[in-house]
C-alpha cells in the first residue's frame, strides 16, 4: 500500500511520509541503532531541560583520542545568530504542538500530525541543546549551523539512493567526501524524519566501500560522530 505524505508541523520542515510517522512512536518498526542509556529528560512541551552531554562510547575512547573532537569552521558570531533563530524556532514549535493538542479529540489516540510535532519538537530542542554546549565549551558543536533540505524516502521501491552532494565514488577519497556529509547532515537534523532516514543513509552507504576503505579512520570517525549525533537526537 502506498501512503501519501503529510505536511511536517515546522516551517521548512518539508513533506513528512507516513512511513516515517509509524516510527514516530519511539518504538520503531525497525530500530536503526542500539538503545543506549542517556541522562538527558525532556517533555513534549514547557522549558527546556538542562543541556545534557552526548553519550560517551568506551569502544570510540579506545580507538580515538580527545584530541580528535571535531572543531568547527564557524565562529562565535555565527554560532550566537543560530542559537538565536534555533530558540525562536522552538518557540514556534511550541505553539504549534500546544494548538495541535488543543484541537486533538481527547477520547482518541494522538493524531499522527500530533506525534510528529511533539518528536519534530524534541529533536529540535536537542538540537538546540548541542549549540548550547559548544557554545559554552567548544564541545559537540555540529560542523554546520544551516537546515539543509533533504528528502529520502527510504522505503521506496526501488530503493532509491540518498541524496548526497558528494558523488557516489567508493574509493577512499569518495568515502571520505560521503562520510563527511553524513556526519554534517546527521548532526544538523531538527526533525525526526531527518534523524531515522540519515540514519538509514548511513546504514546503507558504509555497506559499499570496500574493507579496506571501510576501514579508513578517517571516515571511521565521521560514521561515528554522525551515529553519535543520531542517537543524541533521537534519545
Amino acid at each position: 500500500m502506498k501512503f501519501h505524505a503529510c505536511k511536517s508541523a515546522f516551517p521548512g520542515g518539508g513533506s513528512t511520509p507516513n512511513h516515517v510517522l509509524r516510527s514516530v512512536t519511539l518504538t520503531c518498526v525497525r530500530p536503526l541503532w542500539t538503545a543506549l542509556p542517556f541522562l538527558l529528560g525532556s517533555g513534549a512541551c514547557g522549558s527546556s531541560p538542562p543541556p545534557a552531554r552526548m553519550p560517551d562510547e568506551p569502544a570510540v575512547h579506545a580507538q580515538f583520542a580527545d584530541d580528535d573532537r571535531f572543531v568547527p569552521s564557524y565562529g562565535k558570531p555565527e554560532l550566537s545568530k543560530a542559537l538565536t533563530t534555533e530558540r525562536a524556532a522552538e518557540a514556534t514549535a511550541e505553539r504549534i504542538v500546544a494548538e495541535l493538542e488543543a484541537k486533538a479529540d481527547p477520547a482518541a489516540t494522538d493524531s499522527d500530525p500530533l506525534r510528529v510535532a511533539r518528536a519534530d519538537l524534541a529533536v529540535r530542542r536537542r538540537f538546540l541543546q548541542l549549540l548550547e554546549h559548544c557554545d559554552a565549551d567548544g564541545r559537540d558543536c555540529p560542523p554546520r549551523l544551516d537546515d539543509p533540505s533533504w528528502t529520502f524516502d527510504y522505503d521506496a521501491d526501488p530503493p532509491e539512493q540518498p541524496p548526497l552532494d558528494a558523488p557516489a565514488v567508493f574509493d577512499l577519497a569518495g568515502w571520505r567526501a560521503i562520510a563527511a556529509e553524513l556526519h554534517a547532515r546527521a548532526c544538523a537534523c531538527r526533525t525526526i524524519y531527518c534523524v531515522d532516514s540519515v540514519g538509514v543513509a548511513i546504514d546503507r552507504l558504509e555497506r559499499l566501500p570496500s574493507r579496506e576503505v571501510q576501514g579508513d579512520e578517517d571516515s571511521s570517525l565521521a560514521i561515528m560522530r554522525a551515529r553519535q549525533c543520531l542517537r543524541f537526537l533521537r534519545r
